[in-house]
């Protein structure tokens, strides 16, 4: 016997459904369910914080770099300046992706999403490296130092071979996200283009148990490899409910096209209950910080290369939608100022999500490790809402009795 009922959890109803024989609470999409322990980050979304290892994102944002901070969220402290040297140059020698992924690669169809084909060049790695000695520190080490260093170079040579050019090799010379950068536009980048996009990445970095995340999770705990975790986590990530967002919210924003009509436009999806892109989010009932930092990285952008109309565009959206949403916890999430970031920068709009994937591969990989630390294989239960028992019945009887 089984009995429904619902409960408010935060913004919307959650059903809730309990066997009584067993006692199971169902609640959908494990809602507020804790499946593991983690020290990697923390997400307080009432006061709108978030943290990695215990380090605001503020902090980390002004004053550290994408790599130290992969360094941080995959081994649990901050490297020394040895340590970071040490790092940045595997990352750095080891960028260069071999050419039999390359001619891979240009046997994927040009109109292809990114997101395939970086989900099969990243499953591929595991090919190459196909030693699963997961218990060896040296192999995790050398893992993650590929898969931090080659994901970028796969992202930016699908983009140039679907254009029909050969891919731009790294430059050595080029600092990480300088690089990627370069190899993306073919041209190299304003420094203070590199380090906003730097600190995007940072961003972008880790999320506690969000989808892909928790992809990555269930992969891991299977104890197969590194590459097939990530690739595992881009499919996750490539869903529209998950990453792309920022897309949406560009087109959102096209659609609106003035400020001026950016309060109708509020009016009428909320009386026809449509979705407003890059506002609200499960953890968040407060703006999301992350989209604070990023409505500053975009000024300083507009700033020195010039003010982007759409922006002003999302100024008014936001302030419309925090007068009719803001009491009900909807706020603008870290996709509503991502897109107009990774615009400016020149970034196609469908590699939006694949860069995020750039930089959420560091989050990936430090649950990686963390899973492996104590690990347990997934294996969630069900409740059963199917057929009671029945008898097979021959194909010639089948239509008699589905008919009678």
């Amino acid at each position: 016997m089984t009995f429904s009922r619902e409960f408010d959890l935060g913004k919307e109803k959650v059903e809730l459904t309990r066997q009584e024989t067993g006692e199971i609470d169902f609640r959908p999409g494990l809602e507020g369910v804790p499946v593991t322990h983690s020290s990697i980050c923390d997400v307080d979304g009432v006061q709108g914080k978030l943290t990695y290892r215990g380090y605001p994102i503020e902090e980390l944002v002004a004053h550290s770099t994408f790599l130290e901070t992969t360094y941080l969220l995959i081994w649990g402290e901050l490297p020394s300046p040895q340590q970071l040297r040490d790092f940045e140059a595997e990352v750095q020698m080891h960028r260069r992706v071999s050419f039999r992924v390359r001619d891979m690669m240009k046997c994927f169809p040009a109109t292809g999403h990114p997101m395939d084909a970086l989900q099969c060049s990243a499953a591929s790695l595991g090919l190459f490296y196909s030693r699963r000695a997961i218990d060896n520190p040296q192999y995790v080490y050398d893992a993650v130092i590929r898969l931090i260093a080659k994901i970028p170079t796969m992202v930016a040579a699908f983009q140039l071979i679907r254009k029909g050019q050969d891919p731009i090799q790294p430059r050595d010379d080029l600092a990480y996200s300088a690089n990627f950068l370069y190899m993306l536009t073919e041209r190299e980048q304003d420094p203070l283009a590199a380090r906003i996009f730097d600190r995007c990445l940072i961003l972008h970095a880790e999320h506690s148990l969000n989808a892909s995340t928790f992809s990555a999770r269930v992969t891991a705990s299977t104890l197969t490899d590194p590459y097939a975790i990530v690739a595992s986590a881009v499919g996750t990530l490539a869903g529209p409910l998950h990453g792309g967002a920022n897309e949406d919210v560009l087109a959102m924003l096209e659609e609106i096209k003035t400020p001026e009509c950016a309060g109708a436009y509020l009016a009428d999806a909320i009386a026809k209950k449509r979705k407003i892109m890059g506002f609200g989010h499960r953890e968040y009932r407060v703006k999301d910080p992350r989209a604070s930092i990023l409505q500053g990285l975009g000024e300083e952008l507009f700033a020195r290369f010039g003010r982007d109309q759409m922006y002003d565009l999302a100024i008014a959206l936001e302030k419309e939608a925090i007068s009719l949403l803001g009491p009900k916890g909807i706020y603008p999430n870290v996709d509503f100022y991502s897109g107009l970031v990774y615009r400016k920068l020149g970034i196609p709009r469908d590699l939006f999500t694949p860069v995020f994937a750039i930089s959420r591969v560091a989050g990936w990989l430090a649950h990686w490790r963390e899973q492996l630390g104590a690990n347990r294989i997934f294996r969630p239960s069900q409740i059963y809402t199917g057929s009671k028992i029945r008898s097979w019945i021959p194909p010639e009887d089948r239509v008699r009795t589905l008919s009678s």
